[in-house]
């Protein structure tokens, strides 16, 4: 008897410490990037990212457990000020009535060596899609300031018409590539 109650003891000690290695982490804006791509007229990628990402990731180990991205549209920077104020208005981004584009993660899969598919529903423009992103932790470690820090980076495509970003249908590729590089730094 004392033996199973030992057992039971031991072994539910060991689930609770395994549960309690799941960390949550709070984007760092300062070393968040979205950068995208898009075809322009059929000739030529057009590049440009979203300066500002915030978001959380919940990290167990070397194991993505939670992932939420959240993107301010109006931080969009493609290097021309004219073509940034388009970007920002109704054609596009429509930033004054759509202020964040967010991603939410649902399902995580292991994919591999610190490698994750990652489904989740995305929305822009107020209208949600599910999307399925390629996730890679990239590191961990302590800062020089005793901050617990973990990275990742994820590859995406979205169909920009789904989203209502339908302007120009002809000229600029239905197809959008997106990496976003996050680091992480882990909530006290």
């Amino acid at each position: 008897m004392f033996k199973r109650l030992l057992g039971t003891v031991l072994a539910a000690s060991f689930l609770f410490a395994g549960a309690a290695q799941a960390a949550d982490y709070d984007v760092d804006g300062a070393h968040a990037f979205a950068v995208f791509k898009v075809m322009h007229l059929g000739v030529a990628p057009s590049y440009g990212q979203f300066v500002k990402v915030g978001g959380s990731l919940q990290v167990d180990g070397e194991e993505l457990k939670a992932l939420a991205i959240e993107i301010d549209t109006a931080s969009i920077f493609s290097a021309n000020k004219k073509r940034d104020d388009h970007l920002k208005g109704p054609d596009f981004f429509d930033v004054k009535q759509f202020p964040k584009a967010t991603f939410k993660a649902t399902k995580i899969e292991k994919a591999g060596d610190k490698a994750f598919k990652v489904t989740g529903d995305m929305t822009i423009k107020g209208k949600t899609q599910s999307i399925t992103l390629d996730a890679t932790m990239t590191g961990a470690g302590t800062d020089p300031w005793g901050n617990e820090r973990v990275g990742f980076e994820a590859n995406f495509k979205i169909d920009r018409m789904a989203f209502g970003v339908d302007y120009m249908p002809d000229g600029l590729g239905k197809q959008v590539d997106f990496m976003v590089a996050l680091e992480g730094i882990k909530k006290k």
